[in-house]
């Protein structure tokens, strides 16, 4: 598991075979690090003609307000316990353009961004969303697993045409204490409204990812990717 050069976010990087054709790059939860979501690989089982390269950054240290200024990696402070007001705008611009950076890696190391999914779950996803619908050059998809649309009042001014027609898949629990799955819901609207293909899945859970949602989740990369 090689780490990325320290010019970008450190990360772990694993690729399903040689010459890899498409990537995903996938960003953890607040207090997490890469290596969370390192085990989904193998049980998404997706088909081995598709080569692809999995990055799993590691979100910056940073101390964060609504956890008592615990530092722990987090992509943005969280500074009140409804996500949507008093936002870290300056972290969350901080840290789309630390991935923003990571997409232009793939693009010079021969990954076209057609060929890139941008997946997160929690704030993860969020930044999946914030880099993915402003990102100048459309993306195989956009995957947000128990997140929510950041800055959202910003999103008509900022977003890129070219990602308006780029599948997104959501996913929340039903019943997620940490991100609220009306707050979801009102981010899904907001999107579909927008215009954008949101593929929207609920699953009887909490804050966490379930079997039935990565047997979704395959489909749904498969379909992008291929």
């Amino acid at each position: 598991m090689p780490i990325l050069s320290s010019d970008f976010l450190p990360a772990i990087e694993i690729e399903s075979d040689e010459h890899p054709t498409h990537t995903i790059l996938w960003m953890h939860g607040l207090g997490a690090d890469g290596n969370d979501f390192v085990p989904i690989i193998q049980e998404l089982e997706l088909p081995p003609e598709t080569t692809i390269r999995f990055i799993f950054p590691h979100a910056p240290k940073q101390s964060v307000s609504i956890n008592g200024g615990l530092v722990m990696r987090a992509w943005y402070d969280i500074k009140n316990i409804n996500l949507d007001h008093h936002e870290d705008e300056a972290g969350i611009r901080s840290s789309q353009q630390a991935i923003m950076a990571m997409i232009k890696r793939e693009n010079q190391r021969g990954i076209p961004s057609a060929n890139i999914v941008l997946a997160g779950f929690s704030q993860g996803g969020v930044m999946a969303l914030q880099v993915g619908l402003r990102h100048p050059d459309k993306l195989a998809g956009i995957m947000a697993l128990s997140s929510y649309l950041p800055l959202a009042h910003t999103l008509v001014k900022e977003a890129h045409t070219a990602n308006t027609p780029t599948s997104i898949f959501m996913a929340h629990g039903s019943h997620d204490p940490i991100i609220p799955i009306h707050l979801a819901k009102a981010s899904r609207q907001q999107l579909l409204e927008a215009g954008y293909q949101v593929k929207w899945h609920e699953y009887p859970m909490e804050h966490s990812v379930c079997a039935e949602e990565l047997v979704d989740i395959s489909k749904w990369l498969q379909d992008v990717l291929l």
